[in-house]
């Protein structure tokens, strides 16, 4: 057994414990539900090749040397050269070593074909450094192009109810569908939702706030597992349950003459349920995406830009952009004064971010703060890294994210997480730690932000805070939804700044549990990877 993970008898027993996951006598995880059979979800599915896979060391197909001036031209053209190489049989070109030594850099460079690797030769002050200079730019821009593009008629998914957590679905017709195929789950915003949501009366300086249009898709990016034969899913209205294995569909999942039950590779993030959503309903449509690339990375660099302090509206220097990327990382990377420094699009699924650290040596004090880690993809696991410094969002979410994503040994001296707009789901900070948290910003936020920015309103649902410990918690309860706060320490605060009047959870309640007590396993990212793939998983990440 690995013992970041699992325990001893005597230290699980001098720990706290939850009823919505636990370790049963055999060191296999149990997990709890609700009346409608809602669950923490497996987390274990981010990362780079779904979690639990080694990042591969690429051979290097060319090396850089730096000379005086710009260097952007001859890194880009190493770049392209490899680019322009077939992969071989495991869809890799090669990577790029840049050797140690200073680098000036004046433009953006970028990688947009499958199977590259940026390389440096380490991130001390000493190795590779890319000095960053001229007008303020983005450094690194790596991902493909284009969407996804529907493929065939979608299927309606017939479910009075679908639980956060589970990984199954009843469709009209599976007809079109086949085991391996990608996936695009599409709900849509409506009427009915933003009203049950409370989201419909937002109003800022006498105007009102718009938190999602109807019409507008929450997307969740999956590949089908397994088709089954006709089946159905009713809604369950039974007690909560302890002792539910992962694999059990629970109470909500009834045998039907009627459709054919979908099983998808990752749970889902969100429940899905038809009393707000019909009409139009949810769909699962198989998709194509000839413009995503993968097997792509950046390593071993660090990267420094000119301290500046003004607002984001102006143009910053930022570190990454990553964008129709499926299965590639960033890791052992340094970025010193860059602000809202990563960024992971809403194309880019199975990402792992290891060993990143953001440092700031000027304080921000201008409004609307920068992000460091900006997460609108799918899963995304954020791994030992850290934000150093003032006056900055270490990691938000954006719009309409689905997750699972992760954000685990995660160490940060200003403010934390943020959710920051409009209904994120699926969001996982295990094993944590903050400072500098204030009411103004805490450093866990699972909360209604109101009217704040142009109406952000609920920014989050089913999210994880896991053995955190910080120094200010906001976790609030959004209509028909959950979001726990697991053996965490640190002061709760019943309201964001701009005066939410959503009262603070008594302490413990169904979702606030061993507050200022650690619970066992230490980890459940790592737990449920060990529980889903075994130890080697952990191996493979470094753990």
């Amino acid at each position: 057994m690995t013992a970041s993970v699992l325990l001893s008898a005597a230290a699980v027993a001098a720990q706290g414990t939850s009823r919505w996951v636990w370790l049963d006598a055999n060191g296999r995880l149990q997990y709890g539900t609700d009346a409608r059979a809602n669950r923490i979800m497996d987390f274990s599915h981010a990362g780079y090749s779904g979690g639990g896979v080694r990042i591969p060391d690429v051979r290097v197909a060319r090396t850089v040397r730096p000379t005086p001036g710009d260097n952007t031209a001859s890194i880009q053209a190493a770049v392209d050269e490899v680019a322009a190489r077939p992969p071989d049989a495991h869809g890799f070109r090669g990577a790029v070593l840049l050797e140690r030594g200073m680098y000036d850099i004046g433009g953006p460079l970028r990688i947009a074909a499958s199977g590259v690797v940026l390389r440096g030769s380490g991130s001390g002050k000493n190795d590779t450094v890319l000095r960053v200079s001229g007008a303020p730019h983005r450094v690194l821009d790596i991902g493909g192009s284009g969407t996804w593009q529907p493929e065939g008629a979608p299927a309606t998914v017939t479910d009075g109810y679908v639980p956060a957590g589970a990984d199954t679905v009843t469709v009209d017709s599976a007809a079109a569908f086949r085991v391996g195929d990608p996936v695009v789950i599409r709900r849509a915003v409506t009427k009915a939702w933003i009203h049950f949501m409370g989201m419909d009366t937002l109003v800022r300086d006498g105007k009102p706030q718009t938190w999602l249009k109807p019409g507008t898709i929450i997307t969740t990016d999956r590949v089908i597992k397994s088709i089954d034969g006709p089946s159905s899913l009713r809604e369950s209205q039974g007690r909560p349950e302890r002792g539910r294995s992962a694999t059990d569909p629970g109470p909500s999942r009834a045998r039907s003459r009627d459709g054919s039950r979908i099983t998808f590779d990752v749970p889902l993030s969100d429940s899905l349920d038809a009393a707000y959503l019909n009409p139009p309903g949810t769909t699962v449509v198989k998709y194509t995406f000839p413009g995503r690339i993968e097997q792509v990375g950046v390593e071993s660099l660090r990267v420094t830009v000119p301290a500046q302090d003004k607002p984001i509206s102006e143009a910053q220097y930022t570190l990454l952009r990553m964008n129709a990327v499926s299965d590639g990382w960033v890791r052992d990377v340094v970025s010193v004064d860059t602000h809202n420094s990563t960024t992971f699009g809403s194309t880019v699924r199975r990402v792992t971010i290891d060993d990143v650290h953001i440092q700031h040596t000027v304080p921000f004090t201008a409004a609307a703060a920068p992000a460091d880690f900006a997460i609108s993809g799918t899963q995304i696991l954020l791994h030992r890294s850290s934000v150093t410094g003032q006056g900055v969002w270490p990691v938000v979410t954006q719009v309409g994210v689905t997750g699972p994503n992760i954000v685990l040994d995660f160490k940060s001296t200003t403010a934390g997480i943020a959710p920051h707009q409009r209904w994120a789901t699926g969001l996982l900070v295990d094993s944590s730690e903050f400072t500098g948290g204030t009411d103004r910003r805490p450093n866990i936020a699972f909360a209604n932000r109101e009217h704040a920015g142009s109406g952000h309103g609920w920014s989050v649902g089913w999210a994880v805070a896991w053995n955190v410990k910080a120094e200010v918690l906001l976790i609030q309860q959004p209509p028909g939804s959950k979001n726990w706060c697991i053996g965490c320490t640190g002061r709760f605060t019943p309201m964001l700044w701009h005066g939410n009047r959503i009262p603070i959870p008594e302490s413990p309640s169904e979702t606030h549990e061993s507050p200022g007590m650690p619970v066992a396993p230490a980890s459940l990212y790592l737990a449920q990877l060990r529980d889903r793939l075994g130890e080697t998983a952990l191996t493979s990440i470094g753990r």
